[in-house]
């Protein structure tokens, strides 16, 4: 109680807490990743097709996605320390479960359904909401680092999980997700803490008698109604329309396509699994350099332009990648690889910085968060489609084409949103950020938003 904003001890305490958000993220990312790495283990063992098996994996990405904006419903209600503990205990029990497992509709059930909403609970709403919460310096220094690295979490740790279930099969695999899933969720219960306020301190940089320094006011409207509402505010608009495709896009290519369907891909060409698998490690790590490099960039130069450029390079990537693909690594595909990595996430900060130019800075999150569902509901079609032309053909020719043409749209309809708001959303169409939850209003058209 005697610690203030300026001591070590109270830097150590927010940094603390930052260190197990960034662990929450991570972990979960990487869990639900390992789905692309099991799938031809689960399809050799059981003879279940690919259309089947990235079915499960279209389900949980599209999930992972869509309860996002409403995750933060929880997150805000109930605080990070208790959902963050439930759904890192759901996704290893899900997990544990696999490894029992006899039929597709359990597969469905508890990779599709089960381990896609808990992961969707610590999707990247997390980082945003933990470092609102405790940082007021280096707050945006923070909420970079938990964006890169959730990314990077979800190809960071396929080698490990390759090589176990080459060399003990993929339920070892699985049982060390669920193990790790417990674990994590004991130092989440352990060392994290819902506000600065419940251990006596204020947020990391705030000074003391500021307005950021203040508990934040109980909760009274709440946040899944609020978020509806931006959604049918916003719809209205071209803009929004824009960043929703293109973010569609975005998430066919990155984590529909090459996330889930690389290795797979790559070992129809002879590559070992365990060699894809890093591969895709290293597009993680370059992913970070991306991502910096990206928001650096999205400061000084028109985002639309930035997204142009980067959707239109990730489009005539993919249309080589068939070609290069082969039993070893060829210096072509190490360019593909760096190159990717660095393109990653590298469409986040110029969406971001739409979100925020087009809709303000009370409603950008909001926004954004309904762009990242359909970033997400992108990946699962994506997913589907890929494993439905594995099935079909043989090959992933056609799926590596068609994402390179979706990528070239995204590129030229970046350039249909306008450089500023032509005509700005009045503020009275747009709700605020709830500040309560009422627990007296049952019908939606009684609220208002102050």
């Amino acid at each position: 109680m005697g610690t203030t904003p300026g001591t070590p001890q109270y830097a150590r305490r927010a940094l603390l807490v930052a260190a197990v958000t960034l662990g929450a993220l991570v972990a979960s990312a990487a869990f639900r990743s390992s789905t692309g790495v099991l799938m031809e283990p689960i399809e050799s063992e059981f003879g279940w097709s690919r259309a089947t098996t990235a079915g499960a994996v279209s389900l949980n990405l599209v999930l992972f996605g869509c309860i996002a904006p409403f995750a933060a419903a929880l997150l805000e209600r109930y605080g990070p320390r208790r959902v963050v503990t439930i759904a890192l205990l759901v996704v290893g029990a899900a997990s544990a479960l696999t490894t029992v497992m006899t039929s597709p509709w359990q597969l469905w059930l508890l990779w599709g359904l089960v381990i896609g909403t808990a992961t969707g609970s610590t999707a990247l709403v997390l980082g945003a909401i933990v470092a609102n919460r405790w940082f007021v310096a280096r707050r945006g220094l923070v909420t970079g680092v938990f964006s890169g690295a959730n990314a990077t979490g979800q190809l960071l740790f396929l080698p490990a999980i390759a090589a176990t279930a080459t060399n003990y099969g993929w339920r070892w695999s699985a049982a060390i997700v669920a193990v790790l899933a417990a674990l994590t969720a004991v130092l989440v219960w352990l060392f994290m803490r819902d506000r600065p306020h419940d251990i006596g301190l204020i947020p990391f940089g705030a000074a003391p008698g500021s307005p950021e320094a203040a508990p934040a006011p109980p909760p009274a409207v709440s946040p899944v109604r609020a978020a509806l509402s931006v959604l049918r505010t916003s719809s209205r608009t071209w803009v929004f329309w824009a960043l929703m495709l293109t973010f569609f896009v975005c998430g066919w290519s990155t984590n529909g396509l090459v996330q889930t369907h690389f290795i797979p891909a790559a070992h129809d060409h002879g590559m070992p699994a365990t060699t894809a698998a890093g591969l895709l490690a290293l597009v993680g790590i370059f992913d970070l350099v991306g991502t910096i490099a990206s928001g650096w960039l999205t400061d000084r130069v028109d985002p639309r332009l930035l997204l142009m450029a980067y959707y239109a390079l990730r489009g005539g990537s993919l249309f080589t990648v068939h070609s290069l693909l082969a039993p070893g690594v060829e210096p072509g595909m190490w360019v593909f690889i760096i190159f990717y990595g660095l393109d990653w996430v590298a469409t986040v900060p110029p969406t971001v910085a739409l979100c925020r130019s087009h809709f303000g800075l009370a409603h950008s999150g909001i926004v954004f968060g309904w762009t990242y569902a359909a970033h997400m509901v992108g990946a699962g079609l994506g997913a589907s489609f890929a494993g439905w032309i594995r099935t079909a053909d043989g090959t992933y020719r056609t799926a590596w084409m068609s994402a390179g043409v979706l990528c070239v749209i995204a590129a030229f309809l970046c350039l249909t949103i306008p450089r500023s708001p032509a005509a700005p959303v009045p503020a009275d169409h747009l709700p605020t950020p709830p500040t309560r939850y009422p627990d007296d209003v049952d019908d939606p058209e009684e609220l208002t938003f102050t």
